[in-house]
């Protein structure tokens, strides 16, 4: 049986998430942190404005981890920890805490979860669209 070797997200790949992130809120005039994950969680990439409040970073990385542990947009998610949700009762035991608001998006290659993007710092929405113009402009 062969399988197919996936690349894994490089340095190069987290600095073009981080650059397109980064335009796509400039051009909103929206100040945000960027984190970009590998699919083990280690960080490959981190951006903070000087201007963004201190809280954006840890919040960029905390919706990556969520997006990277669930391999699920975190804005999908958001319904998933209210009361009677999917992820109700799930045990904050992790490495960090996880982080239900939008703006952590999972990153794949052919198919399969090699990183994930968060972005912190605008209305959720926003985040969420910034990381998602990022993602796609990977593929």
């Amino acid at each position: 049986m062969s399988t197919t070797a996936v690349a894994p997200l490089s340095i190069e790949d987290a600095e073009l998430l981080v650059a397109t992130a980064r335009r796509a809120a400039e051009d909103a005039e929206v100040t945000v942190s960027i984190t970009v994950l590998d699919a083990g969680g280690h960080l490959l990439a981190f951006r903070r404005d000087d201007r963004a409040v201190l809280i954006s970073g840890e919040t960029s990385t905390r919706k990556a981890y969520t997006a990277l542990q669930l391999n699920a947009p975190t804005a999908d998610l958001v319904d998933a920890v209210q009361p009677g949700g999917l992820f109700h009762t799930l045990p904050t035991a992790l490495d960090r805490p996880l982080l239900f608001i939008a703006g952590g998006v999972p990153v794949h290659r052919d198919g399969r979860l090699i990183g994930a993007i968060g972005v912190g710092g605008g209305a959720p929405e926003q985040d969420h669209g910034f990381a998602t113009v990022a993602v796609q402009a990977l593929a």
